[in-house]
């Protein structure tokens, strides 16, 4: 456990401010770790997916002796240490070969993790196209039924969209967009048409990732060509690196922790008027960015409506009878003191 330091000047006050929780994180960092035995195959795979997470990706080249699934004390403490969120550790087994183990954290803790085996590789170097400039977001696409039904295809899709997502933006330009990875799965077996969810801890067993479809990654450049509008031709260039990939262990979140994750700050009082986050009943903002409302109320009878007492609104004012009795209410006299109706009456 690290020891909370104060900060003694500006300079490490700024440094401990950039690690405090924001309403938007930065981009996540990445620390790709290498057990104490690891292959070519498995190099090479951390090395290029390293490529594709740059700028924000550690490399430890030495080898170390940690395994996630049973003890994840030295992920936690390099968490802490280099304010990292998430880590690729390889490990080669006789039993499993070609480990490959996603661990993602939450406030200095493991969240989850996943771990997948590398069928197939295939580097960057046997592909004689051009690459995609580093630090670029790249667009991920998900082809399958399965990343929407089956909860160990929804954890790998969601620690996927963690690990290559960069930082987020509001707008980005046509040309800005370099890449894509892409991320298919084999076909559907019928077994998993209705599959069952799994507990919320625990780990899968080998006869339960037995028959899972692998998941094949590709990785492609844009090439913008001229289609005779504005928008442009896109096609698809195989860029490198290709995988296939096969689920093994895994773990899930703990049920108290992913809330906590899952927690989102409070909208403040602009964004809500903007029109922004979660939309309220009978507000809607116009094209001239005004915000207007509607306001629904019973229908009211307006004859129980009390309203001032004016002479004017009595019924019947304006006859020459009642004028003359509004007068005499009012108490208007003349010529000794004698009403007009009794003066009329002689």
């Amino acid at each position: 456990m690290l020891r909370v330091i104060k900060p003694k000047n500006a300079r490490s006050k700024r440094a401990f401010e950039a690690r405090e929780p924001k309403e938007v994180e930065d981009a996540r960092t990445a620390i790709f770790v290498r057990g104490t035995h690891t292959g070519d195959l498995l190099n090479n795979v951390m090395k290029e997916l390293m490529a594709l997470k740059r700028p924000n990706a550690i490399s430890f080249s030495k080898k170390n002796a940690v395994r996630p699934f049973e003890d994840a004390s030295s992920l936690e403490f390099w968490s802490n240490k280099n304010d990292a969120s998430m880590f690729a550790v390889g490990q080669t087994t006789k039993k499993r070969p070609n480990g490959l183990t996603l661990v993602r954290t939450f406030d200095g803790k493991v969240l989850d993790m996943c771990e997948v085996g590398v069928e197939k590789f295939v580097s960057m170097n046997e592909f004689k196209t051009p690459k995609s400039t580093p630090g670029h977001k790249p667009m991920m696409h998900f082809a399958s039924e399965l990343f929407d039904s089956h909860p160990r295809y929804i954890q790998l899709k969601s620690i996927l969209m963690h690990l290559f997502n960069g930082e987020e933006v509001d707008q980005i330009h046509l040309v800005g967009l370099e890449h894509v990875i892409s991320v298919t799965v084999a076909p559907t077996p019928t077994s998993l048409t209705s599959t069952a969810p799994s507990t919320s801890t625990g780990t899968a067993s080998q006869e339960d990732t037995k028959n899972l479809p692998k998941v094949h990654i590709r990785c492609f450049t844009l090439k913008l060509l001229a289609s005779g509008v504005r928008t442009p031709r896109v096609e698809l260039v195989p860029m490198g690196p290709s995988l296939d990939l096969s689920l093994r262990r895994h773990q899930a979140a703990d049920p108290e922790m992913w809330k906590m994750a899952m927690k989102r700050p409070k909208l403040k009082k602009q964004d809500v008027e903007k029109g922004l986050g979660k939309k309220r009943k009978n507000l809607e903002v116009d094209d001239m960015g005004d915000l207007r409302g509607r306001v629904h109320v019973a229908k009211q009878d307006l004859n129980k409506l009390q309203t001032r007492k004016m002479k004017g609104l009595k019924k019947g004012f304006g006859t020459e009878e009642d004028g003359e009795d509004e007068d005499d209410d009012e108490g208007g006299a003349d010529d000794g003191g004698r009403s007009r109706k009794k003066r009329k009456a002689e």
